[in-house]
């Protein structure tokens, strides 16, 4: 499969994005977890050639726009995954969880279906596997005691997002969630 690789800047670091032909995102990744990235595209996508390219419009555009504060500037970007029935059937429900909200495991798993309290831990495997950061919001979904739990990027990532859409408090000490982030 052919792909386009596109690196963009974030207030959280580097980003990759890859993209198909028709622009369609099919991973996004921060630059520091380029393993993560290129696992994610094998598992997904089988045998890839990345060529690079300039971000689509589209996606840059939308995502300086969330970044500035349009919290809602990325609910239209196409996607696609190819994870296990239930990985896509998670990924498409944090896709429906609002900028600015948060939701637990146990109420996504209840949300899918699943009675079993016990299924909140395959629902936390499916969030941990998702190859789309912050436009399939994975960190909206925290711990039933409100905890920020899990996080493939990092739970200072997790907490600087959820601050930025005003989804939890700012930090007690008034610091900056990305004083502990790499290149800040």
């Amino acid at each position: 499969m052919q792909l386009s690789l596109s690196h963009l800047q974030s207030p959280l670091g580097d980003m990759l994005l890859a993209t198909d032909a028709q622009q369609t995102i099919r991973a996004l990744e921060f630059a520091d977890h380029q393993a993560h990235f290129r696992r994610c595209l094998r598992e997904h996508c089988g045998s890839v050639e990345l060529t690079d390219a300039p971000a689509p419009a589209a996606v840059a555009q939308a995502l300086a726009r969330y970044f500035a504060g349009e919290l809602n500037a990325l609910d239209r970007l196409p996607t696609v995954t190819a994870g296990s029935t239930l990985q896509r059937r998670v990924w498409a429900a944090l896709r429906e969880i609002p900028a600015g909200t948060t939701t637990t495991y146990g109420k996504l798993a209840k949300q899918l279906g699943f009675d079993d309290p016990r299924a909140a831990i395959d629902i936390g495997a499916a969030n941990g596997a998702n190859p789309i950061a912050i436009v399939v919001p994975c960190h909206r979904v925290i711990a039933s005691n409100g905890e920020l739990k899990g996080y493939a990027w990092g739970l200072q990532r997790k907490r600087w997002l959820l601050e930025h859409e005003k989804a939890i408090a700012p930090r007690a000490d008034g610091g900056s969630p990305t004083a502990t982030l790499p290149g800040f």
